[in-house]
């Protein structure tokens, strides 16, 4: 069963059309890959969903109730959240606080409550030091703090946007790990990577973006062989 439904979404920036005719579905409980080079027009799709953008042309489905026009608080309430390539946290406040941010104005917690539930998700998601200031913590702290701090707002699906890149090898790991814990809490989760391993490994199905447009979609051992992805987006040698 579909969560979320993108039908024939087109955005143009003046001449620039990043997104073109895009139509995708989805599904309840997943974990979905969206790939694609550089300037495929990832992020931008993420932004229509979220609602950092409207679409030029087309219309998004969540849960059966049409969000094409609704701003992004409204779009948050309804559940879907996301987190975003470069981090962005408020670095005046501490771990837990950061997170709290999310309780606070994306669920209307009040202090109190707000508190207490950042510092379960510290806990499930690993974060051992919740009082501390960001300059203490590690990358892979931080990344993980925003996944929280969208958690926060209690989403019923999860966009996340590169949230491998920087990592070592035992990070990824790491983080893997939490994605999977995410979506074992009844989280559907789509997202955006270039480490292909990591695409490899997670997602039951992805979609391959080029030029703005879909040039592939299914399991990523089926696509990942396909000649215009190798060419688009993987290489000729992969």
């Amino acid at each position: 069963m579909s969560i979320l439904k993108v039908d024939r979404v087109t955005k143009r920036f003046g001449g620039l059309v990043a997104v073109n005719d895009v139509t995708m579905e989805i599904q309840k409980g997943e974990i979905l890959g969206l790939i694609g080079p550089n300037g495929a027009g990832k992020t931008t799709l993420t932004n229509l969903i979220s609602g950092v953008h409207l679409v030029s042309e087309g219309k998004i489905v969540f849960e059966g109730t049409d969000i094409t026009l609704l701003p992004a608080h409204k779009r948050c309430k309804l559940g879907i959240a996301r987190t975003f390539q470069i981090a962005r946290p408020l670095k005046n406040l501490t771990v837990v606080e950061n997170i709290m941010i999310g309780g606070l104005f994306g669920k209307g917690e009040n202090l109190k409550t707000g508190r207490k539930s950042a510092l379960e998700l510290c806990e499930g998601i690993g974060l051992k030091k919740p009082d501390e200031t960001l300059d203490r913590i590690t990358v892979l702290d931080i990344k993980k703090m925003e996944i929280a701090r969208a958690m926060a707002t209690n989403p019923k699906i999860l966009f996340l946007d590169e949230v491998m890149s920087g990592l070592n090898m035992d990070e990824t790991r790491d983080m893997i790990y939490t994605v999977r814990k995410i979506r074992d809490t009844g989280v559907t989760i789509c997202i955006i990577e270039h480490v292909m391993s990591v695409i490899r490994e997670l997602t039951e199905r992805v979609i391959v973006l080029d030029r703005g447009e879909i040039i592939a979609e299914g399991p990523y051992s089926v696509v990942s062989m396909q000649h215009n992805v190798i060419s688009a987006y993987l290489g000729e040698d992969a």
